[in-house]
């Protein structure tokens, strides 16, 4: 869903259209990190190691899998004592230090990943707590612990919020919630991008509206995390006047602008630093989530269109946290994920690390170790699922250059 990666490091291991999260500021870690068993995908995991994990196992259980037990030790093998992670740790085993450069992004992101595994009460816990511990003065949260905060830093923490089932009205610092955050970053209809949300004021306080903030704004602003189905329709088509808008209005509001940004093409267009009218697959793809949420059906469905006609080789040469956004904008869409394009979403996501089972599969494991299989019954369940399935948010590479 929604974070930001430092540019140069990017471009350096070669990931600047991949979806991958941000570090801020400060001392990069090395590049040359080898790509431990358990986790997904062969790229350099050192700036998104525990993001694509979390994203592949959300887009996992969203199938219907059960993930590997190596892909879920790995996770968790990742947190710190004090229920944080950071992008990507080496060495686990080491403990982390003030050199450790957590975040609350790959936090938020492994509590989603870790809570619908389940069997991870207590980090899940931990991890809660901790990012309740470093929410700011103004409600929201920034990428690193004390640093400004932004829509991005703050949607996907909305989301591991809503995803234990906490209500994020509920969580404050001095009396304001990460909605009264939101509020402030919503920028009003008579204004240049009215109804987008910036990822945060520049310098002089304004506000510029950025279609990849506005995604994840739009899905936190409705309670929702990298999960999410269609909703009930909006109350108004266009940018509706408020003074402080409610989560719903800021909802409503992002979702007008992000309909109509993709209203033409079907998709965003890449801000990146040398695109040329290059779509942007990654966004477009958390566009179709929030359009989907904020019951944009047709603007969804479009968005979504477009991807699967155009997304499967950029899907192909990042990895698995692109797979898994195509697979969630397909679940909110209520698509086939394994029928994308004449390609399998399911099928490609699932070769790039440890196997997982079908649900129906495990549980029918299960029963058999108890002496109580049913294989008939168990097989012609596991084929309804497989047919069945319709399914489907971050991660794309954010900038903070606004669009």
């Amino acid at each position: 869903m929604n974070v930001r990666r430092n540019a140069a490091a990017l471009a350096a291991i070669g990931v600047l259209a991949a979806a991958a999260p941000a570090v801020a500021a400060g001392p990069s870690p090395s590049p040359k990190a080898s790509v431990p068993a358990g986790l997904y995908g062969t790229s350099d995991p050192t700036y998104d190691g525990v993001w694509r994990q979390s994203l592949t196992l959300v887009a996992q259980r969203t199938l219907g899998y059960r993930p590997a037990t190596a892909a879920v030790d790995w996770l968790t093998g990742q947190q710190c004592a004090n229920g944080s992670f950071a992008a990507f740790r080496a060495t686990p085993a080491a403990s982390c230090d003030a050199k450790t450069m957590v975040d609350t992004n790959s936090t938020a992101a492994a509590v989603q990943a870790l809570h619908a595994t389940g069997g991870h009460d207590a980090a899940v816990t931990k991890a809660v707590d901790w990012l309740k511990s470093v929410q700011n003065k103004d409600g929201g949260w920034g990428y690193n612990p004390g640093s400004p905060s932004d829509t991005n830093s703050t949607s996907v923490v909305v989301g591991a919020l809503a995803a234990t089932g906490a209500d994020p009205a509920g969580v404050r610092k001095d009396g304001k919630s990460p909605y009264d955050a939101l509020a402030t970053w919503s920028i009003p209809c008579d204004q240049d991008g009215g109804g987008a949300l910036a990822y945060q004021p520049d310098k002089k306080g304004k506000l510029a509206a950025n279609a990849d903030a506005t995604a994840a704004g739009v899905t936190a602003a409705l309670g929702k995390g990298f999960v999410a189905r269609t909703g009930k329709a909006p109350a108004a088509d266009a940018c509706a006047k408020a003074g402080h808008p409610t989560p719903a209005q800021i909802a409503d509001n992002g979702g007008a602008y992000l309909a109509a940004a993709v209203a033409k093409s079907g998709h965003l267009m890449s801000v990146m630093p040398g695109a040329t009218d290059q779509p942007d697959y990654g966004n477009t793809a958390d566009t179709v989530v929030a359009l989907a949420a904020d019951g944009r059906t047709a603007a969804a469905k479009k968005a979504y269109a477009f991807l699967e006609k155009s997304a499967g080789p950029w899907a192909a040469q990042t990895g698995p946290a692109a797979y898994a956004q195509l697979i969630l904008a397909a679940h909110a869409v209520g698509a086939q994920p394994g029928d994308f394009g004449g390609t399998s979403l399911v099928t490609s996501l699932n070769a790039l690390g440890p196997e997982p089972r079908m649900q129906a599969a495990a549980d029918k494991h299960a029963k058999a170790s108890d002496g109580s299989s049913h294989a008939g019954v168990w097989w012609s369940v596991g084929i309804c699922l497989v047919a069945g399935i319709g399914i489907g948010f971050l991660l794309s590479t954010r900038k903070k250059q606004q669009s």
